[in-house]
C-alpha cells in the first residue's frame, strides 16, 4: 500500500467518473482531487509543509509526486497591514509548524479533521458544465482571522482550478484575504506579462542579491489585460529548457526542475478598482544560500483586492510551446 509523507499507509486517491477523489474505503486515505490528467489539489501530510494547498500538474510531464506550486491563504485584519501565514505560522492545536488544514462536507462545521479523513468533494452541474467542489478548512489565525477556503475544478477547463475565501463570523474583520502562488523560483519564473508589455524579475530588482525576499511589485487594474470583464496576469520562465540547468553545488535535488515549461497566471472576474497584481522575487533558494540559476526570479505571485466574502480567483497552469 503506498504511504504519505509521514511513512504512515493510506489509499491513494482514485479515478471515478472522470473525476480524480479520494478513495470511498474504510482508514487513511490521500487527500487529492481533480482532474486524472490534469491540474489537482491536494493537502498535507503530501509533501511539503503544513499550511499550503499544493498544486499539481501532471500533464507537465511531472512524476505524480511532483507538485509544481503551493498556494497560501494570508488574511489581512481590517485596518492592519500585516499578513496571517498559513504556512510560517505555529499551530495553536497541536504546536507543529504550519496551520492545519482539512478537507469538509460541510464547512460550518469548523471542528478540525485528520487530513487523512478527507472529504470526497461534491460533483454537481453548473451552466451545464460539470464541476468537483471541495471545501477546505483553515485553523483560525493568530491575527483573529478565521477564514476557509473553496476550491472548484470544472470539467472543460483541466488546467486551471477556482479558489476563493470565506470569513466566519468568529473571525475578525479583514481588509484582504490573500491566496498566494508562493514556489514560482522551483519554475524560474522570471517574466510578468502585462497590458502591451513584459516586465522581469531582473529589471525589477536588478541589484539584489541578499538570501531574503526582495520587496513587493505591485501592478494596478491599468496594468492588466483584459479578457471580457475579467483581468489576467500571468508569469513564464525565461529559460528555454528549465530542466537542463546547472545547478551551484549544495543545491537541494528538490529545486531541480523537472518537466515541461508553463505559463502561470491569474485570473479575476468583475475586479474591483482597487486590485492590485504583486510579485516578490528571491536570489536564493527559500531557506537556502544556493543562487537560482540564472539570477533573481519571482516568488510570491498574486492577486490582492479588498474582502469579498466567497470572492474566487482562477489560477491556471497552461503548457508553453517549444
Amino acid at each position: 500500500m503506498p504511504v504519505d509523507a509521514e511513512g504512515r499507509e493510506w489509499a491513494e486517491a482514485v479515478t471515478e467518473r472522470g473525476w480524480l477523489r479520494p478513495a470511498a474505503a474504510d482508514g487513511p486515505r490521500e487527500p487529492r482531487w481533480g482532474h486524472p490528467d490534469g491540474m489537482q489539489l491536494g493537502l498535507h501530510p503530501l509533501s511539503g509543509p503544513r499550511g499550503l494547498l499544493r498544486v499539481y500538474t501532471p500533464y507537465l510531464e511531472q512524476p505524480r509526486e511532483r507538485l509544481l506550486n503551493f498556494i497560501a491563504v494570508e488574511p489581512i485584519p481590517a485596518g492592519t497591514t500585516e499578513r496571517g501565514y498559513s504556512e510560517l505560522e505555529r499551530s495553536r492545536l497541536d504546536d507543529l509548524p504550519g496551520l492545519r488544514m482539512w478537507s469538509a462536507d460541510d464547512p460550518a462545521d469548523a471542528t478540525p479533521r485528520d487530513t487523512r479523513d478527507p472529504s470526497r468533494g461534491r460533483v454537481a452541474v453548473a451552466d451545464g458544465i460539470e464541476t468537483l467542489t471541495v471545501d477546505v478548512l483553515v485553523e483560525p489565525f493568530a491575527n483573529g482571522a478565521d477564514v476557509w477556503v473553496r476550491a472548484v475544478f470544472r470539467a472543460d477547463r483541466p488546467h486551471e482550478i477556482s479558489v476563493a475565501t470565506y470569513r466566519r463570523d468568529t473571525s475578525a474583520a479583514l481588509d484582504a484575504c490573500v491566496l498566494t502562488a508562493t514556489m514560482g523560483n522551483w519554475a524560474r519564473l522570471r517574466t510578468l506579462h502585462l497590458e502591451g508589455r513584459e516586465v522581469t524579475a531582473s529589471a525589477l530588482w536588478p541589484e539584489y542579491r541578499d538570501v531574503h525576499f526582495a520587496d513587493h511589485a505591485a501592478f494596478g487594474l491599468d496594468d492588466l489585460a483584459r479578457d471580457g470583464d475579467a483581468v489576467i496576469v500571468s508569469a513564464t520562465p525565461d529559460e528555454a529548457a528549465p530542466h537542463r540547468a546547472v545547478y551551484a553545488p549544495g543545491t537541494r535535488e528538490h529545486w531541480h526542475y523537472v518537466g515541461a515549461r508553463a505559463r502561470q497566471s491569474w485570473r479575476a472576474a468583475d475586479p474591483d478598482p482597487g486590485l492590485v497584481a504583486q510579485v516578490n522575487g528571491r536570489y536564493t533558494y527559500w531557506m537556502s544560500e544556493a543562487p537560482i540559476p540564472g539570477g533573481i526570479a519571482f516568488e510570491n505571485f498574486e492577486l490582492v483586492e479588498p474582502f469579498r466574502q466567497g470572492r474566487a480567483f482562477t489560477f491556471a497552469v497552461d503548457p508553453l510551446e517549444g
